[in-house]
């Protein structure tokens, strides 16, 4: 694990926290004995990122509209950016999988990543404090930004936006279940205007799948 932290310029001192960053679902259901997946620091991880990034764009953009800095932070952190982020330090070399995600080249699944990375955002905030994880992921984030490396579409922005022009209207994704086994899963979302359905989607993530359906909806709305 040492060259994963030289890749990353940061030392863990508690070295328990990159295991879990590490260690997907599959690898601990398959162990058992207490072993713990990655799924909490996934959540914490998508926290910290959200934080940190919220604050770049608000400083980089002084001058842009929180519209506008809505899209760009949705498109800086989608799954396509953040899977990127984890090939650019090799980091599905370092996963611990279960046998089936190892057979189906699970390591370099975007899925996966995303969520790895995110873990290891995690990791680096409860070992180091939050301006570690400031640096790491403003690491990836700056250059990102420098070269115009954003080209994400953001359905959910667009619908709530125009969702917004009527303030008595309330928007909310409503998560419908998933299909397919832990390594090649798939969930589906519904979006909901009030108590209606106006759309429905699917993905290999669960933001994926709110976005599927924020397109099906503005579809139908001929937008």
């Amino acid at each position: 694990m040492e060259s994963l932290e030289k890749k990353i310029n940061y030392r863990f001192k508690n070295r328990e926290y990159m295991m879990e960053a590490l260690t997907h679902s599959s690898f601990a259901n398959e162990r058992g004995n207490g072993i713990k997946s990655n799924e909490r620091m996934e959540f914490l991880g998508d926290s910290v990122l959200s934080l940190v990034s919220s604050q770049l764009l608000f400083e980089t953009y002084p001058d842009t509209p929180e519209g506008e800095l809505t899209k760009l932070k949705a498109s800086l952190v989608c799954t396509e950016s953040l899977s990127g982020f984890a090939r650019q330090i090799n980091l599905g070399d370092y996963l611990f999988l279960g046998k089936g995600e190892v057979h189906t080249n699970g390591a370099q699944r975007p899925s996966i990543l995303e969520d790895a990375f995110e873990s290891l955002i995690a990791a680096i905030y409860l070992d180091g404090g939050l301006e570690c994880a400031r640096e790491f992921v403003t690491g990836f984030l700056k250059p990102a930004l420098e070269n115009h490396n954003i080209n994400f579409k953001d359905y959910k922005t667009t619908l709530q936006e125009i969702i917004q022009q009527n303030p008595d209207q309330t928007l909310n994704y409503v998560f419908a279940g998933s299909s397919g086994p832990d390594h090649n899963k798939v969930f589906a979302a519904e979006v909901h205007l009030n108590s209606n359905v106006i759309g429905r989607g699917k993905g290999r993530t669960k933001k994926a799948a709110e976005q599927a359906a924020a397109k099906e909806a503005l579809k139908l709305m001929g937008i």
